[in-house]
C-alpha cells in the first residue's frame, strides 16, 4: 500500500474536476455514421500519486498508450471517500466507457461504485475494492496479489532471519495501515508465516503507520518505549521508510532490524545496504496498472470475467540478494516502482 502499503497519465490527458470531464469530446455512446465509437474512455482514480500508484499510472499508461483513439481521465482520491465519489460521480455523468480504481474503503466506497455498475459502466478494481459480497455484484474484476499470501511471505522469511540469528522470542512492532482491509489481512499472513518457525515472537506494538512523515515519530516513539525492540514490522511502504529511518536516528543500526512491504528506489537502496531492512514483499506496480487497464478494455468490448479476481504474484526481496535489488534499481531508473 506503500503500505498499505496501503499509484495515471502523461502523452493522454490528465484531467481533474466535472467541467473538464464533460468538455472532453464526444460521450461514450456516441460514434460516427459507420455506428463505431469515435473515442474510447476510460477513468482512472487513485488513492496517491507517489510510490506503488504512481507505478500503476505508469503501467496504465504504458499500456493505454496502444490504443490510439483512447481518452484516459484521471483523479487522485487522497484516500478520501468524499472525494473519490465526488469523481466518480462526474465520471459516470460523463459515460465514460469504464472505470479503474483503487477503492478508498471497503465500505464507503460502495455507494460510488454500485451507483457506476447501476449506470452500466463496468468498474474494474486493483489492489483495494469494496466488501466482497457487494465487489461480486458491482465490480468487473479485480487486480489482486492475495494479501494473505504477500503478508504470509514475508513472515516466513522473517523466520528464517530470527533463526539464523538465534532469537527465539523477538519483540516485534508493527506499523500498520488496518484502515484499509487489504492491510489487515497483509498482517494476518505475516504473523501466521512468523508463527510456524517462531512460535515465541512477541508483538509489542501495534500502530498505524502507512504514510512515512507520521509514521516516523511513531515508529520513534515505539523504540522508545521499547528500547529492546527486535524488528518493524511495516504493512505498507511509508511504514517501511518510517521505520529505517527511526532505527538509524535512534542508534538501533545492528540491534533492530525492518521487514517491509511495497517497493520503492528508497527501499531498494536499503536493501542494497542490508544493515536495516532485511526484506522486503512487493507486488510490481506497473504489472498491477497493465493488468487493469486490459481489464477495462476487455469489460468494454462486452467480454465476461467469470473468475472476478485477476492475480498479480508478489515479489519477495531480500537483503542477502543485493543483485536483485541492483537490478530492480536499474530497471527503475526513473524512480517509478
Amino acid at each position: 500500500m506503500a503500505s498499505v502499503r496501503l499509484t495515471v497519465m502523461r502523452g493522454i490527458a490528465l484531467l481533474a474536476g466535472g467541467a473538464v470531464l464533460a468538455a472532453c469530446g464526444q460521450s461514450a455512446g456516441s460514434g460516427d455514421a459507420s455506428g463505431e465509437k469515435a473515442q474510447l474512455r476510460v477513468g482512472a482514480i487513485y488513492l496517491d500519486s507517489q510510490g506503488f500508484y504512481a507505478g500503476v499510472k505508469k503501467g496504465i499508461e504504458t499500456t493505454a498508450a496502444k490504443d490510439a483513439n483512447l481518452k484516459l481521465l484521471g483523479n487522485n482520491a487522497q484516500g478520501d471517500a468524499a472525494k473519490e465519489s465526488s469523481f466518480m460521480s462526474t465520471l459516470v455523468a460523463s459515460k465514460v466507457d469504464a472505470i479503474i480504481t483503487s477503492a478508498v474503503s471497503a465500505t464507503a466506497s460502495t455507494p460510488a461504485i454500485a451507483a457506476a455498475s447501476k449506470a452500466g459502466i463496468p468498474v474494474v478494481c486493483y489492489n483495494t475494492c469494496i466488501n466482497d459480497a457487494d465487489a461480486r455484484k458491482y465490480v468487473w474484476g479485480y487486480v489482486l496479489s492475495d494479501p494473505y499470501v504477500f503478508g504470509k511471505k514475508l513472515g516466513e522469511q522473517a523466520g528464517k532471519y530470527f533463526t539464523s540469528q538465534q532469537i527465539d522470542k523477538p519483540k516485534i512492532a508493527v506499523l500498520n495501515c488496518d484502515f484499509v482491509e487489504v492491510c489487515k489481512e497483509r498482517k494476518r499472513g505475516f504473523k501466521d508465516g512468523l508463527a510456524a518457525a517462531v512460535p515465541g515472537a512477541q508483538y509489542v506494538a501495534d500502530q498505524e503507520g502507512a504514510v512515512v512523515d507520521k509514521a516516523t515519530p511513531v515508529a520513534e516513539n515505539i523504540i522508545t518505549a521499547n528500547p529492546e525492540l527486535d524488528a518493524f514490522y511495516a504493512v505498507a511502504g511509508g511504514g517501511t521508510l518510517a521505520g529505517i529511518k527511526a532505527v538509524t536516528t535512534r542508534a538501533r543500526i545492528g540491534k533492530t532490524v525492518v521487514f517491509g512491504s511495497d517497493m520503492t528506489v528508497d527501499i531498494a537502496k536499503a536493501l542494497v545496504d542490508g544493515s536495516i531492512l532485511k526484506a522486503e514483499i512487493d507486488v510490481p506496480a506497473q504489472t498491477v496498472g497493465k493488468l487493469a487497464y486490459e481489464a477495462a478494455r476487455k469489460a468494454t468490448g462486452g467480454a465476461k470475467n467469470d473468475t472476478f479476481i485477476i492475480p498479480v504474484e508478489p515479489i519477495l526481496y531480500t537483503a542477502d540478494d543485493k543483485a536483485t535489488s541492483e537490478k530492480w534499481l536499474t530497471e527503475h531508473s526513473d524512480g517509478i516502482p
